[in-house]
């Protein structure tokens, strides 16, 4: 692999978010989705990504990630219209509860005392809550292997069933950069006297943006001991909690997006590569 760039030469860099039925693929310049209907049916749809001004921020750190992640949000309402079919990963009452509920924890775990490491810590480790339930209830969790076995067995000309359910470009790797640097950046808020929705949403657009640059200096320097040990909570992430081994039935529907990405964006088929 490149070290500038961890997606093998000849190889579309593909991206993806698991839905609770099915696969959404993010591709250079469009989006395939399939899904298992109720009636046990496959069904695909595809379109183009909107541009948000992720390419023209590309060589712009900090920036860049912040309008790609933009782009790929924008994705999910088109993915909607086109396959209504489609349950995202939050269309559930408990995820949904869990997002309230870990909100008002929140706030009130910061209202109960001045803001320390600890305490920020705490809140931080709160907000993850519902997009644990959410992958851990249902079959999101496998279909977030079928998102990594589906786009590594295109990167690496194998089977699915074969390759890995963990990837190193899953968006797991953000998790502990963007905490971090969240706790740090309210801290330092609160000790310069800041406070307010304002510099709450900064320090959150910030942290958002370093945790995108510091996956990204991981890929580009995917061979060294630093971007591997950066990697490492991701991974575990993703090895014990945010994946399951899909089944022959859900890994036919993560096939079904891949070979439609594929079709939409002109590159060749993996059994054709």
């Amino acid at each position: 692999m490149s070290e500038r760039d961890s997606t093998p030469p000849g190889k579309l860099r593909l991206g993806g978010m698991a839905l609770r039925n099915g696969l959404l693929v993010h591709g250079p310049t469009s989006w395939a989705a399939a899904v298992r209907t109720k009636d046990g049916a496959v069904k695909v749809a595809s379109g183009k990504k909107p541009d948000l001004g992720g390419r023209a921020t590309d060589r712009l750190p900090g920036l860049r990630g912040v309008a790609r992640l933009a782009e790929a949000f924008a994705v999910i309402p088109m993915v909607k219209r086109a396959l209504p079919e489609a349950k995202l990963p939050v269309q559930d009452p408990k995820t949904l509860g869990a997002m309230v509920a870990a909100a008002a924890s929140g706030q009130a775990l910061r209202r109960a005392g001045p803001r320390t490491l600890v305490r920020e810590s705490a809140v931080a480790a709160i907000s993850l809550a519902p997009a644990l339930l959410a992958l851990r209830s249902g079959d999101l969790a496998s279909y977030h292997g079928v998102e990594h076995k589906a786009i590594g067995a295109y990167e690496q000309e194998d089977d699915a069933a074969d390759t890995p359910k963990e990837h190193d470009r899953c968006g797991s790797n953000l998790v502990a950069p963007l905490l971090t640097s969240s706790v740090a950046g309210t801290l330092a808020a609160r000790r310069a006297g800041l406070s307010g929705p304002l510099v709450d949403g900064a320090v959150a657009l910030g942290s958002l943006g370093f945790a995108v640059e510091v996956f990204l200096w991981s890929e580009r320097h995917s061979r060294s001991a630093l971007a591997r040990a950066l990697r490492r909570p991701g991974h575990e992430l993703q090895r014990v909690l945010g994946t399951r081994e899909p089944t022959e039935d859900q890994l036919e529907v993560g096939e079904a997006a891949l070979a439609e990405i594929l079709r939409v964006e002109g590159a060749a088929a993996p059994d054709a590569a």
